[in-house]
C-alpha cells in the first residue's frame, strides 16, 4: 500500500467532504493598475490575468504562495500559483484558503478543473467570471495530511517538468547560436551570393482560409502556423512556405515534401536542388528572412511581402557538400529541440501526460455520505 493510500485509510476511509470555495476561502479581486503605472525596476510582478506578468511595481498587495484566477478577458478562468509577493490587478481574483487547507493542494485541484472554470465565462462582450460563480465551485477537501502528501507528490512532477523546460530553453539558445554561426559566411571566398529568384521558383496559391477543412486528404498551408486540409491539391513538390502578410510574416515557415494546397497570400519557394539544398535554404531563411523583410517591407497596419522582395532576397551559396554538412548538423539540433516525436519535446510531452494521469488519479476522491 502506498503512503497516500495509507493516509486515506487512516484519515478518511469513508470518503471526503466536498465544499464550495466560498465556504472556506477568501475570494477577493485585486486593485486596478495600468501599464503606465509599471515601474522599470520594480520588485513585485503585476499579475493581471495573463500567462506572464503585466509589468512590475514598487509595492505588493498579496503575499506569496497564493492561488489566482483570471476573471476578465481571453484568459478568464486561468488558474495560477504565484510563489512570491506580488501586486494583484483587478483583472484577477486571489483565492486564499483557511489554515486547514494546503494552498498548493488547492492550486492543483483548481488547475485540474480549469476548463470547467473557463466555461463559467459570461456570454457576449468581454468574457468575465464573477465572484459568486467562483465561490460556488465545489471541490473535495480531504484532511490536511492527505492534502500535503498529494501536493508533495505533484510538486515533484512539476519540478521535473520545469527542469526539462529549462534544459530545452538552454538547448534552443545553443541551437540558435550554432545555427547563426554555421550560416554566417562573411569573408569566405568559397561562397557565391545569388538572389533567391535565381535559384528558386516563387509563387502564391489560390485558396482562401475559409476553404480549409478540419480534416481532408491534403495539407492546406495558410498564413499561420496552423495547418488546415483540403480534398484536392495544388502542388506536388519540395517547397518552403511562408506567409505573405499578417502576423506570420518572416516568422512562420513550413518545409513541405509532396502534395499540398496553398493560400493566395502565402508564398511557395521551390529550390532548384541542382544549385541549392532545400533543407539548407529552409534553415537559412528561418535565421535571416525576418530581419530582411522588416527592412524591406510595405507596412501599414500589417507587414506584407511583395514578390520582388522575395526575388531579390540575397542567398549565400557554398558548395553543395558544405550545404549538406550544415543541414546534417542543424537537423540533429532541430530534432532535439523541436521534434515532438523525439528529443526533449517528446520527453516533456511524456512527462506532461504522466503528470496529468497521476494528478487526476490523486485528486479523485470518494464523496463522504
Amino acid at each position: 500500500m502506498s503512503q497516500i493510500e495509507e493516509l486515506i485509510q487512516q484519515y478518511c476511509p469513508d470518503g471526503v467532504e466536498w465544499k464550495c470555495l466560498g465556504d472556506f476561502c477568501e475570494i477577493k479581486t485585486g486593485k486596478g493598475i495600468t501599464k503606465k503605472d509599471c515601474v522599470e525596476y520594480g520588485e513585485f510582478p503585476i499579475i493581471s490575468g495573463g500567462v506572464e506578468p503585466m509589468g512590475y511595481y514598487h509595492t505588493y498587495n498579496r503575499e506569496g504562495r497564493t492561488v489566482t484566477i483570471s476573471r476578465v478577458g481571453a484568459n478568464a478562468g486561468l488558474v495560477s500559483f504565484i510563489e512570491k509577493r506580488f501586486y494583484l490587478n483587478d483583472k484577477c481574483f486571489s483565492v486564499i484558503p483557511s489554515n486547514k487547507t494546503n494552498t498548493k493542494f488547492l492550486y492543483y485541484i483548481l488547475s485540474s478543473i480549469e476548463s470547467s472554470i473557463k466555461g463559467m465565462q459570461s456570454e457576449g462582450g468581454v468574457p468575465t467570471i464573477n465572484t459568486q460563480k467562483v465561490g460556488g465551485i465545489e471541490i473535495p477537501l480531504p484532511p490536511l495530511p492527505v492534502q500535503e502528501e498529494i501536493a508533495k507528490i505533484l510538486d515533484s512532477f512539476s519540478e521535473l517538468q520545469a527542469e526539462l523546460q529549462a534544459e530545452l530553453q538552454a538547448r534552443r539558445q545553443q541551437y540558435q547560436y550554432y545555427r547563426d554561426k554555421l550560416l554566417s559566411f562573411e569573408g569566405r571566398d568559397d561562397v557565391e551570393w545569388k538572389k533567391l529568384g535565381d535559384v528558386c521558383e516563387i509563387g502564391t496559391g489560390s485558396h482562401n482560409t475559409q476553404d480549409g477543412l478540419a480534416e481532408g486528404l491534403y495539407s492546406f498551408y495558410t498564413r499561420g502556423s496552423e495547418v488546415l486540409y483540403l480534398n484536392d491539391y495544388d502542388y506536388d513538390e519540395t517547397a518552403i512556405i511562408t506567409a505573405g502578410d499578417g502576423a506570420g510574416v518572416g516568422k512562420v515557415f513550413h518545409f513541405v515534401q509532396g502534395k499540398y494546397a496553398l493560400h493566395q497570400r502565402a508564398y511557395r519557394i521551390v529550390p532548384d536542388e541542382k544549385k541549392i539544398s532545400a533543407r539548407y535554404l529552409y534553415y537559412y531563411i528561418g535565421a535571416t528572412f525576418y530581419n530582411y523583410i522588416m527592412r524591406s517591407s510595405v507596412s501599414s497596419s500589417v507587414v506584407s511581402i511583395r514578390k520582388p522582395m522575395m526575388v531579390n532576397y540575397p542567398i549565400p551559396l557554398p558548395p553543395l557538400s558544405v550545404q549538406e554538412e550544415i543541414v546534417a548538423t542543424l537537423d540533429r539540433f532541430d530534432a532535439l529541440v523541436n521534434d515532438l516525436s523525439q528529443g526533449l519535446p517528446a520527453e516533456i510531452e511524456a512527462r506532461k501526460q504522466q503528470y496529468e494521469y497521476y494528478r487526476d488519479k490523486l485528486l479523485t476522491f470518494k464523496k463522504k455520505a
